[in-house]
């Protein structure tokens, strides 16, 4: 590992674990159910926040938003719509991919959204 990436992930001081919505079949009664499946457990990972005001103006002010990224290693892919819960600081919060990750040589950016139900 190159020293770059090793002192990226330095900083990584959250896990996350990826789930995908898959039909799995009972063993016992041969009958497919969609179920959350883990794909990914206790990913290393790193989550940063920022809060941007919005061009749109509502009564005359701007809309805070908060902007929610995540940082982890660039060879792990995570597949559009699955939920990942991220513990960071001993609180385990839901998300999803928010748009296309941003892959570097020595990491990548995903931005997230709160996980609202599967859809």
């Amino acid at each position: 590992m190159n020293a770059v990436r090793k002192a990226i992930e330095s900083m990584y001081k959250a896990q996350c674990t990826v789930y995908e919505y898959q039909s799995v079949q009972d063993a016992d009664t041969k009958i497919s159910d969609m179920q959350e499946v883990p794909v990914l457990t206790e990913q290393p990972c790193r989550l940063s926040f920022q809060t941007i005001t919005d061009t749109s103006m509502i009564d005359g002010a701007g809309v805070p938003t908060q902007v929610i990224r995540l940082f982890l290693a660039p060879e792990i892919v995570i597949k559009p719509g699955c939920k990942i819960a991220i513990t960071q600081n001993g609180r385990k919060t839901d998300y999803h991919l928010a748009g296309q990750p941003a892959v570097y040589t020595n990491h990548q950016e995903i931005v997230l959204n709160l996980f609202k139900g599967w859809t």
